[in-house]
């Protein structure tokens, strides 16, 4: 079937926002929530397991009606982010979400409080909700009596929280000054740096030097800044509640065990020549004898072949039906169901994503479609994230979306079979070229620059606490993109301030090796997949119809893959190393 370009239908949530039925999914959330309230005085230790159980459901259909409801509201706004009507139901949903969210907090509260034996004997009855029962309770030995609870949260208001609140106001006020061909612009951050992909090499070097230069003339303040947060996460995540080191607490969040994170980074550290090897490769096809650090992401000339809707999602169907049949046909289904929109117009939201509103639902997929390579590359992400979702359906509601680490796995894993299919298939070394490139772009960014951020934060976190002066962290941070780069990319000065300029650092620590872990997991799937074929198939669609019912750890080690040996990861380096190759074979221009 031929597919064309067009709007989703948000039908299958509900009419429209002021239709009869959104009216009522109003009153029963209204109506179910009071109810549930009123059963608090059912939450003893004694408490009968199928009286826990009912309470368990009627919370998951509180959650589920709400999704919803927020479900459409974020979907109507992203269709189109000019409509004052969709902005303004989509401020009531937010409100009333975190209304609905602290009237049943109650529950989780007292689940964790709840003593060891009572919690074991519901669990034994749970069923598939126990992975949700028990991930509340891995923070038992780290929660607070409710009254210190209650304390950090109001302390956190008024102190680490508005300290990341100041760090955005100082740095979303920043206005960057830059001239391109004659003319000087007044820009934001985000369009500043459209022009360190500018084919110009002295407007790339100009746009990172006026970059540098805001944020390190307040590096002293923004750096002071940091110093604080980090200091407040050790007096909290250790002093208070003993977790074994700083990156413990994310690592618990992500359900990863200490041992596997510091594997992976490892791994990270070990394979940085091969990045730089791909940086010196680039420097060839763009005529430098060594990139700069302004230079890492300088477009190679782009190929000026096109794919139409038509072809694309054909493409993309078919590369997911040579590896997997059912795959395919769960692709298929949000084309079918209109869930998909593609078209290009103004308004829309910009980007692309999936959004999953409840577990029996065929998720949403959002792409803005240029019929470049890339757009197709896009979609095939993109669906496979619905994919994800629609293989776990079958679980509940609390259980079915995978934890932060696995929530890549299907995406990227179908976005390398849609790239091995157009390189099989595509004979213009330069379309070939670009989507190496790309590839390769993308795998450095997610890949080798998260996980030395990673690094530079667990050095940093020490250091803070040892005494280190805002200037040691920016000898530190150099160091650590000189050791990231070797001698195979030039690092000016002003690059010992990028450190500053990351956001993920201050509002969530030890967050960003969450993108490596789940690239390069992909990666190394994608390499045992090459190994053995049609034997690797049935252990990938486990991993994808687990969702989030277990510990990451769990879910992989239960497929067969062991996330605490270093040659898992290493083999998803082997898959870029052979894009290297790939890249190396094709004649340089002239």
């Amino acid at each position: 079937m031929a597919y064309q370009l067009s709007a989703w239908s948000l039908a299958d949530l509900f009419p429209s926002h002021d239709s009869p039925e959104m009216r009522q999914a109003f009153v029963t959330l209204e109506e179910d929530t009071k109810r549930f309230e009123e059963q608090r005085g059912k939450l003893r230790a004694d408490i009968a397991s199928d009286t826990f159980l009912d309470l368990v459901r009627q919370l998951e259909q509180i959650n589920y009606l709400l999704s919803k409801v927020h479900a459409f509201a974020e979907l109507w706004f992203s269709s189109d982010t000019q409509d004052q009507a969709a902005q303004a139901f989509l401020a009531q949903v937010e409100q009333l979400a975190a209304t609905l969210q602290n009237r049943t907090l109650f529950f989780s509260l007292w689940w964790k409080d709840l003593d060891e034996a009572n919690a074991a004997r519901l669990m034994e009855v749970a069923g598939d909700y126990r992975y949700w029962l028990e991930m509340m309770r891995k923070f038992k030995p780290h929660t607070l009596t409710e009254a210190e609870e209650k304390i950090v949260n109001i302390k956190d208001v008024t102190g680490v929280q508005a300290l990341r609140n100041l760090y955005d106001a100082i740095t979303n006020r920043y206005v960057f000054t830059l001239e391109v061909d004659g003319e000087k612009k007044e820009l934001t951050r985000g369009q500043l740096m459209v022009y360190a992909r500018h084919p110009d090499p002295e407007v790339r070097a100009r746009a990172y030097q006026e970059m540098y230069r805001v944020y390190g003339s307040d590096g002293p303040i923004l750096g002071m800044m940091y110093q604080t947060i980090a200091r407040d996460w050790h007096n909290e995540q250790i002093e208070l509640r003993h977790f074994h080191s700083p990156i413990s607490a994310r690592n618990l969040s992500n359900d990863l065990p200490d041992g596997v994170v510091e594997t992976l980074l490892e791994v990270c550290q070990k394979n940085a020549t091969l990045f730089q090897r791909f940086f010196r490769l680039k420097a060839r096809w763009i005529g430098m004898e060594r990139l700069r650090r302004y230079d890492i992401y300088a477009p190679v000339a782009q190929a000026d072949k096109t794919y139409p809707f038509e072809q694309a999602s054909e493409m993309v169907l078919e590369s997911f039906r040579r590896f997997s049949p059912r795959i395919a046909e769960q692709a298929q289904r949000v084309f079918d169901q209109q869930h998909l929109d593609s078209e290009v117009r103004r308004g829309k939201r910009d980007g692309a994503f999936c959004l999953t509103a409840v577990n029996d639902l065929t998720p949403w997929v959002l792409v803005n479609y240029q019929s470049k390579a890339e757009d197709v590359a896009t979609l095939a992400h993109e669906l496979g994230h619905a994919v994800h979702s629609m293989m776990a359906a079958h679980h509940t509601l609390f259980t079915f979306h995978s934890s932060l680490p696995l929530a890549e796995t299907a995406s990227t894993f179908g976005e390398m079979l849609l790239i091995d299919s157009l390189l099989a298939q595509e004979t213009d070394d330069a379309v070939r070229r670009d989507i190496l490139f790309r590839q390769l772009d993308d795998a450095y960014a997610t890949i080798g620059r998260q996980a030395y951020f990673a690094l530079f934060e667990r050095l940093a976190h020490q250091m803070v606490k040892e005494g280190a002066a805002v200037e040691d962290l920016c000898k530190a941070y150099y160091q650590n993109l000189n050791d990231q780069f070797g001698d195979a990319v030039e690092v000016s000065d002003e690059f010992r301030w990028e450190w500053v300029a990351i956001p993920h650092i201050y509002h969530y620590p030890f967050y960003v090796y969450a993108y490596s872990f789940g690239q390069l997991l992909v990666l190394s799937l994608y390499k045992q997949y090459q190994q053995e074929g049609e034997a690797f198939k049935p252990r990938y669609e486990s991993i994808l119809a687990a969702g989030g019912s277990a510990a990451p750890e769990k879910i992989l080690s239960a497929a067969g893959f062991n996330i605490y040996d270093p040659a898992f990861w290493q083999g998803g380096f082997d898959v870029l190393a052979e894009m290297v190759r790939r890249l190396e074979a094709i004649p340089l221009p002239g």
